[in-house]
């Protein structure tokens, strides 16, 4: 196991942010043998999905891994949520495309705005099951960032959320 800062400058026990899983820990950077070369691996860990992702050290920025997002980055995605809702008038499946597209960017502002956009207070028509889906999986991806960044757990993370979108 190395602690050898990469050239990225992510190391063993950083927290990061994988864009189509959101934030996982870096356990540590092995060497692996691959086709015949030997390949400096990231060995993440998603604890909450019982998930380890292992990516090339080389292929680190291709995939858009990032670390965490600054207290500023996050300031703007919270506000991001006191705003209005903007729904367009297209089907809901291209929508729902666009919002999977947002979530899975990794981008907290991008995600902010799909929780504020499917954000149901309690006078507003229900959600169809699939606007509930994107909007939990939204919530829970902002969620989680919220918290590693606050160091914070996600339940008072999540809590935070809903109290900001309930004032809007």
């Amino acid at each position: 196991m190395s602690t050898k800062k990469t050239k990225r400058g992510f190391r063993p026990k950083d927290y990061i942010v994988y864009p189509t899983h959101g934030v996982g820990y870096i356990k540590s950077i092995e060497k692996q043998e691959i086709a015949g070369t030997d390949v400096d691996l990231f060995v993440i860990s998603f604890e909450k999905d019982k998930m380890t992702l292992r990516v090339p050290v080389g292929n680190a920025e291709h995939v858009g891994m990032r670390k965490l997002s600054t207290p500023k980055i996050m300031d703007t995605a919270l506000s991001t949520l006191k705003g209005r809702a903007r729904v367009k008038r297209t089907m809901w499946s291209r929508r729902a495309q666009e919002y999977e597209a947002k979530i899975n960017s990794g981008d907290p502002v991008l995600i902010a705005e799909v929780v504020r956009d499917l954000h149901r207070s309690a006078n507003q028509p229900d959600q169809s099951y699939s606007e509930r889906q994107i909007y939990e999986a939204a919530l829970e991806r902002l969620a989680r960032e919220l918290a590693a960044v606050e160091k914070i757990d996600e339940e008072a993370a999540t809590a935070r959320l809903e109290k900001l979108l309930q004032a809007a």
